[in-house]
């Protein structure tokens, strides 16, 4: 008999052969970066990005779109950096108000019917003027206890691996594997069915973007205690980059199709991907458009895939 797979498992196997590539390339390029430390610093950054990541699925989950999520990490990093290390409480609070911020953003979207891409995107000026208010320069510091957190030397793997890993488990066990997961992807597939079924959409849709919230300010937090210090554009390429890493991680845009653990290991490849350019000697400048080229290409070769299974 012969063995097929199915377009889920193309889905499901492109993200891991994708990283597996391109990890190959970059040992084949720096036999040096085959280590400890040479992971460590090719992964760097693919906590923060991960944690952003998650946060676009869980809206993606829900049929929606947020051009707001780059501005509003920047937002988190810059309170952390100037409150968190001198006045933790008052950071807490306004890091709080603003998931509750963002909660409302969802609600607002729900109750008008309105596109989620136009108001993420006016949210994002928001969230970046208020960043710049913040720090209109790039300055603040990482707590201590932070910045203990994200540089911690892990036994065998970088602290970056296993952080990641961590995410990927916790955010499977939330949307998979949890009741409020399985209605939020419901929401996505049939929204009529699920409020037929009694539950509340526009619950749902609040739980999405009020985790989708926790989960960005986790990423500015990280990303601060990686840097020890933040700036109101830190983060600008997360909205970007989040999108790629979920689509990338077998993700689609509508249906509730997500996959948590896919959308990690998403984030690791984009992660490796600027990396990898950098091996070459590519710009900074080009570097965003060679990624957008690498996810043009693996997108097309899961629709190829996919069409002769089908």
């Amino acid at each position: 008999m012969r063995f097929r797979l199915s377009p889920d498992h193309i889905r499901i196997l492109i993200p891991f052969v994708s990283l597996a590539v391109l990890l190959a390339a970059v040992f084949w390029l720096q036999p040096r970066a085959m280590s400890y430390m040479g992971l460590n610093l090719l992964l760097n950054l693919a906590v923060p990005i991960a944690l952003a990541t998650i946060a676009q699925m869980l809206v993606i989950a829900v049929n929606d779109l947020d051009l707001s999520i780059g501005t509003f990490v920047s937002f988190a990093a810059c309170v952390t950096a100037v409150y968190m290390p001198e006045q933790p409480l008052l950071g807490i609070v306004i890091l709080a108000a603003a998931i509750g911020a963002y909660a409302l953003m969802g609600l607002v979207i729900h109750l008008r019917d309105l596109p989620s891409i136009v108001v993420t995107l006016g949210m994002s000026f928001v969230w970046g003027g208020l960043a710049v208010l913040l720090l209109p320069s790039p300055g603040g510091q990482a707590p201590e206890w932070l910045r203990t957190v994200m540089t911690a030397a892990t036994p065998f793997v970088p602290m970056a691996v296993v952080a990641s890993a961590i995410i990927a488990l916790v955010a499977h066990l939330v949307v998979m594997r949890s009741t409020l997961g399985v209605a939020l992807r419901g929401v996505g597939g049939n929204a009529r069915s699920v409020s037929r079924a009694g539950w509340s959409v526009a619950r749902i849709k609040v739980a999405a973007y009020a985790l989708s919230g926790l989960f960005s300010v986790l990423s500015g937090m990280a990303l601060v205690g990686l840097t020890t210090s933040a700036d109101a554009n830190i983060a600008l390429r997360y909205t970007l980059l989040s999108i790629a890493g979920v689509i990338l991680g077998g993700g689609e845009f509508t249906g509730g199709r997500v996959s948590p653990v896919g959308a990690v290991v998403g984030a690791l490849t984009l992660t490796l991907a600027g990396s990898f350019l950098s091996f070459l000697r590519i710009s900074p400048d080009w570097q965003i458009g060679a990624q957008g080229a690498v996810l043009i290409v693996v997108l097309g070769l899961r629709l190829i895939f996919s069409r002769r299974e089908a």
